[in-house]
């Protein structure tokens, strides 16, 4: 539990999501900034476009890199929705990931911590 506590600490705080590759920056921001949140061992949340949901992150290292993986639900517009993703913290302090809705699109992101 000690090295999840320590790795979700290299995660934590608000980042705001940059670019995505399936969708332009009109898009993401159509509601409010694009962003991922990570607080505490295990939670989190995002928020681009018309999605809106909350994380169940799990923490570790992959390749020397610290990784968190997540599942999650919320919506997209009025619907319900679910899904997965990952990310990790690449070059220049950059967070990389892939968001994956559950059914339907995903797509890769770039964030920088706020």
């Amino acid at each position: 539990m000690r090295r999840a506590s320590a790795l979700a600490r290299a995660f934590r705080g608000r980042w705001r999501i940059e670019e995505m590759d399936q969708w332009d920056n009109d898009y993401i921001d159509l509601i409010e900034p694009a962003h991922i949140i990570f607080e505490g061992d295990h939670d989190g949340s995002f928020a681009f476009g018309a999605v809106k949901a909350w994380l169940d992150v799990r923490y570790g290292a992959r390749d020397g890199a610290a990784c968190a993986e997540f599942s999650w639900e919320g919506h997209n517009d009025t619907d319900q929705a679910c899904g997965r993703g990952w990310a990790f913290i690449g070059t220049a302090g950059r967070l990389v990931g892939h968001i994956f809705i559950h059914n339907s699109d995903d797509s890769g992101f770039v964030a920088l911590h706020e």
